[in-house]
């Protein structure tokens, strides 16, 4: 960015800056050149000349050099100002990543590209939208935005996963919003830019298109909700203040910003026939429309993009708002279908103002309104659908405190504009008294849209009470937008709160497993003994109680603790299900002839006497002394107190090993970001030089007694084209920290589906143990190798020499197993799609091929 400002000031520096984007250099001179020669930049270009550089579709071979030329001209200083800001910043970033003659290629491509696809877009919907391909076909276009918009989307495909996503959706979004509700010229090349460069940037940079998959984090999603919930929200708005928007969806800006010009001679005219008294309300209502009418118009949407912020970094009440006001958007547009297709229905109101130019009669006039009215439904549903993406609360008594301040401020507005409206009541007219004053507050606080049918009962004159008048509903709703906002600034706060509170203390104070710290996760319930010493953390999925690590309780009140959660298990008729537990679990609950299955793998090491010598420790040494020959580090902390670089980097590495997925995400007992966040997490990042981050791993740890005794392993992601042996510094970076810090042990975790020993090799062990499951088990962790890599896990692990530890699943009977399978399949991947489930059948069958065709 230094490097940008020197450019544009022109400085001695700035010129070796310049020299290494040349075509972005060109670019500005013959921009800023032709701006001056046609006299552009002063506002007062010819006629003629403007009509040869600007570009239409209706003829696009009757200039073709437009087709170029039309990019170097804009209409005023103010216009290549702008323009030179967004080629520069987009320009010089693009170009640098690039490279000067694929840029030239980008810049080309992108702006024929857009030219022609909006005269083949015209030509596309002359049958179907005569009026929109009409008016597009009238319309020219001048500019550099085009191929700012196109060049910035060919830049993406040498990005990383998270910005290049990121950029991508903004890009899209923008432009789709201003084609479906502006429509003009412009936006329909811009569009066609767009999709050019995401083509012929992932061309130009080399990288082969990969078969598309949108498999993003439940962070990511958020995201996506929160973009999409915003330029729908944005978008009737954007309509309603361009007066020239033609766009298929710019119907949508009557369902709440239809303010028009009433001249008093109609307003005259309506009022003194007692027929048209709905008519008369409306207009008197337009009329007063002010700067508050306009804000209070625009309040849904501007409550909207507050609750987006909320959607995005995943907040359960943003939800619920964002649902209530869809869900209000969504039943006034009922109204308007209503009033549009069958209008004997509904009483012809203010509401429908603006539709009166349609012929309803008509299929295609009809089809024009009622078509763009289904969108605020479909968002409604999105919103639906991913009810599960948002699970943040906030802390306790957040919204008690929110709702207090809005009732305050409310009341005190209130009174203050009693008052005051009473003092200035000379200033209106009619003179109102108190009881008038009183009546219209509400029609102060709601929107146009909502109140057309209240007709005023008195209008301000003088200055002093149009400010008054005005200003009720910008204050009252701007302070409350602020409130709503800064709730979802402050730290979120888990489920279940004074529950996974009382967990929290208990574990920390007493003795948990190497798991244990898994049951403060979010989305676990808690048992608590009758005597308050131990605890069970489960999940009920599909009528299952499904623990993720041993009970937390005292060895000798192990087995009443499995048995207390037995019987409050069958009280409420679930099946009990003890998940990733050890064999002092299977011991407390002996008695009841329960089958159980090794599941998984733990590898711990023990820490004392830890040396990385000799030859099996051959490769951690290797990736110790080659990490410190490139300059990384390991470094400790807290993910909340990271840099926000580095934070922005762990995004970034998370989400590209998330794309690189055929199945979503998995949880249970496998952390995400979200887990990152918790101060008792320690974080090691391996970070070099220059601030790139290589790779990071988390540490959850294990209490005895009130003291931490040691380390488990959690969340492992590396840069893919980064350090390579990331992950084996880091492990042993962090197991020699902890033998210097004095714990006893580091747990690197589980590895599901996999196993030290081969099931043949071993002995039937304690009673109860199923052998076939278990063969089972080992024939699936096989056949899934290919998609989740356990076993390469589990292999990798192995390099640390540890020692191995059963981890096993214990439930009643055979009969409950197809209802378990399914309970740990949900709790671990939620609700798959089928195109997820066909990916992965794909897979594992093109692995099958390979192998049959090896042997």
């Amino acid at each position: 960015m230094k490097g940008l400002w020197q450019m544009l000031a022109g400085s001695r520096s700035g010129a070796v800056h310049w020299r290494r984007a040349p075509v972005t250099a060109i670019l500005l001179a013959v921009y800023w050149a032709t701006g001056i020669l046609t006299h552009a930049v002063e506002g007062r270009s010819a006629v003629a000349l403007r009509h040869h550089l600007m570009f239409s579709s209706a003829q696009p071979g009757g200039n073709w050099l437009a087709l170029l030329q039309h990019l170097f001209w804009a209409g005023s200083f103010a216009g290549y100002v702008v323009g030179t800001v967004l080629l520069a910043l987009v320009g010089y970033a693009v170009e640098r990543r690039m490279g000067s003659l694929r840029y030239l290629v980008a810049v080309l491509v992108t702006q024929l590209v857009g030219a022609f696809s909006a005269v083949g877009f015209v030509l596309l919907i002359r049958g179907s939208m005569p009026d929109w391909s009409r008016v597009l076909a009238a319309d020219a276009r001048v500019g550099i935005s085009v191929l700012v918009c196109g060049v910035a989307m060919a830049g993406t495909a040498g990005m990383q996963v998270l910005w290049r996503r990121r950029i991508r959706l903004g890009l899209l979004a923008f432009v789709l919003v201003t084609v479906f509700y502006g429509g003009s010229l412009g936006a329909v090349m811009r569009l066609g830019a767009v999709l050019a460069g995401l083509l012929i940037g992932v061309l130009l940079l080399g990288r082969a298109p990969r078969r598309f998959r949108l498999m993003i984090s439940r962070r990511e999603g958020r995201v996506l909700v929160a973009v999409v919930l915003m330029a729908t929200a944005i978008g009737p708005v954007f309509a309603a203040m361009s007066p020239d928007a033609v766009g298929p969806l710019g119907v949508l800006r009557y369902l709440s910003t239809n303010i028009l010009d009433v001249d008093p001679a109609t307003l005259s005219y309506l009022c003194s026939h007692p027929a048209d008294v709905n008519e008369c309300a409306a207009a008197q209502l337009q009329q007063r429309a002010g700067l508050s009418a306009v804000f209070t118009a625009i309040l849904p949407s501007i409550l909207l993009v507050v609750l987006s912020d909320g959607l995005r970094r995943g907040r359960r009440f943003a939800w619920w708002g964002a649902l209530v006001v869809q869900g209000g958007i969504t039943a006034l547009t009922v109204i308007y279908i209503l009033g549009v297709v069958v209008p004997a229905w509904v009483p012809h109101t203010g509401l429908l103002e603006g539709l009166g130019d349609y012929d309803f009669t008509s299929y295609r006039q009809a089809k024009a309104v009622v078509m763009p009215l289904l969108v605020p439904a479909g968002v409604f549903i999105m919103l639906l659908a991913t009810r599960r993406l948002f699970t943040v609360q906030a802390p306790p008594h957040t919204y008690l405190l929110l709702a207090r301040k809005v009732v305050l401020s409310g009341a005190g507005i209130s009174v203050v504009y009693l008052g005051a409206g009473w003092v200035l009541r000379e200033g209106f007219s009619p003179v109102p008294g108190i009881a008038q004053l009183f009546a219209s507050l509400p029609d102060r606080f709601l929107p146009v849209v909502y109140a057309l049918d209240i007709g005023p009962d008195y209008v301000p004159q003088s200055v002093p009470a149009v400010i008054l008048y005005e200003g009720v509903g910008i204050v009252f709703w701007t302070m409350t937008s602020i409130w709503l906002l800064s709730t979802f600034l402050r730290p979120g706060h888990a489920g279940h709160g004074g529950d996974r509170d009382r967990a929290r203390g208990m574990l920390i104070s007493g003795s948990g497993g190497h798991l244990s710290w898994m049951s403060t996760w979010d989305g676990n319930s808690y048992w608590f003994s009758p005597e308050g010493t131990g605890f069970v953390a489960y999940r009920v999925i599909a009528g299952v109680a499904l623990t993720s690590a041993d009970p937390v309780a005292p060895a000798a009140e192990m087995r009443s603790t499995v048995d207390g959660f037995i019987a409050h298990c069958g009280v409420n008729g679930w099946t009990p299900c003890f998940y990733s537990v050890t064999a002092r679990v299977l011991e407390a609950a002996s008695d009841y002839g329960w089958s159980h299955v090794k599941v998984a793998e733990e590898t711990v090491l023990p820490l004392g006497s830890l040396v990385f010598a000799g030859k099996k420790f051959q490769d951690i040494r290797t990736a110790l002394n080659k990490a410190e020959k490139a300059g990384i580090q390991a470094q400790w902390g807290s993910y909340m107190h990271q840099p926000l670089a580095v934070r922005e980097q762990i995004h970034e590495i998370s989400e590209e090993w998330v794309a690189e997925q055929e199945m979503p995400e998995m949880g249970f007992t496998l952390g995400g970001l979200a887990e990152l966040a918790d101060p008792e997490v320690r974080l090691l990042i391996a970070l070099d030089r220059d601030g790139t981050l290589h790779g990071l791993t988390s540490w959850m740890p294990v209490y005895a007694q009130g003291e931490v005794t040691g380390w488990t392993l959690d969340f492992m992601r590396r840069r893919r084209d980064g350090f390579r042996p990331t992950m084996e510094f880091l492990i042993a970076s962090a197991a020699l920290g902890f033998q210097s810090q004095g714990y006893a042990f580091a747990s690197l975790s589980g590895a599901p589906l996999a196993s030290a020993v081969p099931v043949g090799e071993v002995s039937q062990g304690a009673p109860g143990r199923d052998v076939v499951l278990e063969r089972l088990l080992e024939w699936l962790g096989d056949t899934l190798e290919p998609v989740y890599g356990f076993r390469s896990l589990l292999a990798f692990k192995a390099k640390f020499a540890p020692q191995y530890v059963p981890m096993y699943m214990l439930y009643p009977d055979s009969a409950s197993l197809p209802a378990i399978g399914s309970a740990v399949t949900r709790a671990y991947l939620g609700e798959v799609s089928v195109g997820q489930s066909m990916g992965v059948l794909r897979k594992l069958m093109r692995r099958r091929e390979r192998a049959d065709s090896g042997a």
